[in-house]
């Protein structure tokens, strides 16, 4: 519970060691970590405890995916390939992902929250100067100070572009993607990202026509090249059509309920049931109050590596997850959560100096050397560390060593006619691993151990020793570092 001075109780003021802005998995675990080093903690939500993560993003729509997946896997098994090729059931899979969504409801959230002796205030939070939030709340306002630390962990929402009639169009974002309660006829996707590409993947299996348009040359652009050519082909070969180098001059929705046109660059129109556009993300900082504390309304926050705002004097605003643009993902924010959290509770107990060095407990290094991700598509996609590219930009001398997942006998006997490949990208001076690449069915389960390669700079002479079980699909390892000696 907060404690309070007497004139700060008569002016109405909550103080708290810390505040949080955003109860999402971030911001649970800011608090979660604050208040289990024995700081006093609230937390603020203007939507759902839970936050993007569990009702409109990772939960929902793995939950659509899981049964694509399962169901191409068991059509590539002798013995359940003809079982498996009746169509998914649509009302089932919507079922299945309501539920993993909570119906959108927070109470076992909210529960848990009064579980671990945080405090919860819902509504809309705004900065008022240094170390003060003003809550705009169904009953009013409510100030809230803090002592030590504020942490804004507000995420991030879908941009849409400005396109001639486009709002009137009332397009998909990645919201209407994951909770839509029927499947589309016709569904055009706009962006070749990886929200496009899940979504694709999972309406198009569900019934849907499906175009996806993307104005680069190829899907998954971030990734290595070879992970969105293998994407696009599966979807092709879905059923779905995937057009690159297109770009969308406006959209149009005549009537309320009826068909949208998408018009291309070229003149050429697309008739769609519904449009979503996944097409990047900005921050949640727009009606923050970021302006009375120095710092540019609708902005991202940059922070150092203890996810403190750089720029904002004493020190006391930290922010964490998609906000601070260094990895907008769900498991990033987690770990610079716990990261932010610890940092907050050192400083506020005085602690002379933290453990900020590359690697250290107050450091969230692997933003920047470690990134997992996994795009659960069909093939999946998994990788972590930098591209071959990226590694050559940024300096490196390196050697890029790739390998046929097909031709791993686990892999063979996971899936008739498996495709899929692995690459690995070696420091060549240190002989470490600096990113590692796997696509084809299942992989996201194999990234982990890459993962671990990586963040733990583990010498390849090592990774010999690490044997891999036979014969699973994780013996490509032995593959690749064979395919390494030479």
């Amino acid at each position: 519970m907060p404690t309070t001075t007497g004139a700060e109780a008569a002016a109405g003021h909550d103080t708290y060691d810390v505040i949080v802005l955003g109860a999402g998995p971030t911001g649970e675990n800011v608090a979660d970590r604050a208040h289990a080093l024995g700081l006093s903690v609230v937390i603020v939500e203007s939507e759902l405890v839970g936050g993007e993560c569990s009702y409109w993003a990772c939960m929902p729509s793995k939950a659509l995916l899981r049964p694509v997946t399962a169901r191409a896997d068991a059509q590539r098994v002798p013995g359940l390939r003809h079982a498996a090729a009746a169509p998914l059931d649509a009302k089932a899979v919507l079922a299945h992902r309501d539920a993993f969504a909570s119906h959108w409801k927070d109470d076992g959230q909210v529960r848990w929250l009064d579980s671990a002796g945080i405090d919860f205030v819902r509504g809309r939070a705004r900065l008022d100067g240094p170390r003060r939030v003003v809550v705009a709340t169904g009953g009013g306002e409510r100030a809230l100070t803090a002592r030590h630390a504020v942490a804004v962990c507000t995420g991030s929402r879908a941009v849409l572009p400005d396109l001639p009639g486009l709002a009137a169009a009332r397009p998909w974002t990645s919201r209407e993607a994951t909770s839509a309660q029927s499947v589309p006829p016709r569904l055009v996707v706009v962006g070749g990202g990886v929200v496009g590409v899940e979504m694709a993947t999972a309406w198009r299996a569900l019934g849907s026509a499906v175009t996806v348009l993307v104005r680069g040359g190829g899907l998954l652009p971030k990734m290595e090249p070879f992970a969105g050519e293998l994407v696009a082909e599966a979807l092709t070969e879905a059923g779905a059509v995937v057009r690159t180098g297109v770009s969308v001059s406006a959209v149009r929705r005549e009537m309320p309920n009826g068909p949208a046109t998408v018009v291309l660059d070229d003149g050429e129109e697309i008739v769609a049931d519904e449009v979503l556009f996944a097409t990047g993300r900005a921050p949640r900082t727009d009606d923050l109050g970021l302006e009375t504390v120095g710092l540019e309304p609708g902005s991202w926050l940059e922070v150092d590596d203890t996810c403190r705002v750089r720029d904002v004097a004493d020190g006391w605003l930290y922010a964490a997850g998609d906000v601070n643009h260094r990895a907008l993902l769900t498991h990033q924010g987690k770990y610079q959560a716990r990261v932010a959290g610890a940092a907050i509770a050192a400083r506020a107990k005085g602690e002379a100096s933290l453990d900020t060095g590359r690697w250290g407990a107050h450091a969230a290094t692997a933003d920047t050397a470690a990134v997992p991700q996994v795009v659960f598509t069909d093939p999946e996609v998994a990788s972590v560390g930098p591209t071959a590219a990226e590694a050559e930009r940024a300096g490196y001398r390196t050697r890029v060593v790739d390998y046929d997942l097909g031709n791993v006998a686990g892999a063979g006997l996971y899936a008739d006619g498996y495709r899929g490949r692995a690459r690995m990208v070696v420091d060549l001076d240190r002989e470490v691993l600096l990113g590692v690449t796997f696509v084809g069915p299942a992989v996201g389960e194999l990234l982990h151990s890459a993962t671990v390669a990586v963040a733990g700079e583990v010498p390849l002479n090592r990774l010999w020793h690490a044997v891999p079980a036979y014969p699973t699909i994780s013996e490509v390892w032995l593959r690749l570092l064979e395919t390494y000696r030479g």
